[in-house]
C-alpha cells in the first residue's frame, strides 16, 4: 500500500496509442522480432514522490486466428513519468494497442518547506 503523507494529492491521467503495426507490417503483427513495446509517458507536472500508476487496455486489435496473449504494466515509475510496457508471446499477432493510464500521488505546494 502506498500511503500519501501530503495535504496535496495529484491525479494525472491520459491515453496513448502504443503502436499500430498492421499498416507497416511491424513485428507485433508479423510475429517476428520484438514481442515487447515500451513507451515513456511523462507527467505534465512532476509528483513529489513516485505515484501509484494504473494502466489499462482501451483498444486492442488482435488476429482472431491465434491465441490472444497480453501483459501490460507500468514500469520504472518516477516522479516525472513511467514506462508503459506491452508484451505478448508465441504466435499472438497484435495489430494495434491503445492504453489509458491514471497516476495518483503526493504533489508539492508553495507552502512546503524543509527544516534542516
Amino acid at each position: 500500500m502506498q500511503i500519501v503523507n501530503s495535504a496535496r494529492v495529484g491525479i494525472a491521467q491520459g491515453s496513448v496509442d502504443l503502436f499500430s503495426d498492421f499498416e507497416e507490417g511491424g513485428d507485433m503483427w508479423t510475429g517476428e522480432g520484438s514481442r515487447s513495446r515500451s513507451q515513456w509517458i511523462a507527467f505534465e507536472q512532476p509528483f513529489s514522490a513516485p505515484p501509484a500508476v494504473h494502466v489499462s487496455l482501451t483498444l486492442w486489435d488482435m488476429d482472431s486466428a491465434h491465441n490472444v496473449r497480453a501483459d501490460l504494466k507500468a514500469e520504472n515509475v518516477t516522479e516525472a513519468g513511467f514506462d508503459a510496457v506491452f508484451r505478448t508471446w508465441k504466435d499472438t499477432r497484435v495489430a494495434r494497442v491503445r492504453i489509458s493510464w491514471l497516476a495518483v500521488g503526493a504533489v508539492s505546494g508553495e507552502d512546503d518547506w524543509d527544516v534542516i
